[in-house]
């Protein structure tokens, strides 16, 4: 790679985190299109997801997922209410979110324990930088507007005693645009997903102060480990296709029972060559450094639950925040098919 990753090296850097996507269909006669949408495809935390379609693990199941990749959550959200797509893979958090403007949405299998969110200060403006009640004074990167990202560097910015009014946050788009708005100077620091992280650590370009793709930062950060990134739906697709919720739910559990065990040599065998960009160790250490990340099971434990509500409830500034609203709570989730699965395959 060159000195500057572009927007279209970076897409084939993605590409490698994600194992190439396959979309072929499974030799079955009865083929079931499912209308998948999710924001940055490219980012490791939807990993699980699609490393589940690349070993057919759809295929018993006839489920083909037709891929919609948005730029950012509120398009993802327009998405499903409009139903333009039929789920969604993206974090438990926004699921709260969308509830409480009146949808009713379910999440029915976890694909991420931790966010995978990591803050990274310029390298240009490190010594700048002393504690994090410096991001005052820093221009901060965040994919959109009421993004997890978004989400996370407001959470972090209260740690630091800070107020929202107090922050710079600007609005830098995908993975690729992001590299590019640091590389330039447009801002100082960024708050944002892996790869793109990893990369940018990996070049010399950051340095990572806080992060939340390991169960440490998470315990640092958050108070523990989250649910995070999952697969949620309209809880009428869940109730009017059983199969193909029971049939994602087994893919994605399958995936991630996989993972606990995969070693660099499993993970090569099924990443094309093409995919890897040239650079096999940073493939290759940026899935180690996140896998303990993703849920070993696709269970919505109470404890990852509970962590995700306070942590919400913290950034939104509610009065009581540590006080779990279990009635929202249980409309948010089920671990119906989930069970089912690790019944199956002796999770």
């Amino acid at each position: 790679m060159g000195p500057i990753l572009g927007r279209r090296q970076f897409n084939l850097l993605a590409a490698a985190a994600l194992a190439c996507a396959s979309t072929a269909q499974g030799a079955v006669s009865d083929v079931h299109k499912v209308r998948l949408g999710l924001s940055m495809r490219g980012s490791m935390a939807h990993f699980p997801l699609v490393l589940a379609d690349q070993m057919g693990y759809f295929k018993p199941f006839g489920i083909q997922l037709e891929w919609h990749d948005f730029d950012a959550d509120a398009q993802v959200h327009q998405a499903l209410t409009s139903g333009m797509v039929d789920v969604v893979s993206g974090t438990f958090d926004q699921v709260f979110d969308l509830n409480e403007q009146g949808q009713k949405i379910k999440a029915f299998v976890l694909q991420g324990r931790t966010p995978q969110i990591s803050l990274g200060i310029a390298m240009r403006r490190l010594t700048s930088f002393q504690s994090m009640a410096d991001l005052k004074r820093f221009k901060i990167g965040i994919s959109d507007w009421g993004s997890a990202s978004h989400a996370m560097a407001h959470l972090w910015s209260l740690q630091a005693g800070l107020a929202p009014r107090d922050m710079q946050f600007v609005a830098v788009g995908n993975m690729g645009a992001a590299t590019e708005s640091l590389r330039s100077g447009a801002v100082d620091a960024l708050c944002h997903i892996d790869p793109v992280m990893s990369w940018l650590e990996y070049k010399s370009d950051l340095r990572v102060v806080a992060e939340t793709r390991t169960l440490q930062g998470a315990q640092l950060w958050m108070g523990g480990a989250s649910a995070a990134t999952c697969l949620w739906a309209k809880a009428e697709y869940l109730q009017s296709k059983p199969e193909l919720i029971q049939g994602l739910t087994d893919g994605v559990v399958r995936a991630l029972k996989w993972l606990t065990t995969a070693g660099p040599t499993d993970l090569l065998k099924i990443v094309p060559v093409h995919a890897w960009t040239g650079d096999r160790a940073f493939y290759l250490g940026t899935v180690d450094k996140v896998r303990e990340s993703f849920c070993p099971d696709g269970l919505f434990a109470d404890e990852l639950l509970h962590t995700a509500w306070r942590s919400r409830a913290l950034r939104l500034g509610l009065s009581r925040p540590l006080v779990v609203d279990r009635s929202a709570l249980q409309a948010a989730y089920t671990n119906e098919a989930v069970q089912k699965s690790k019944k199956r395959f002796l999770i």
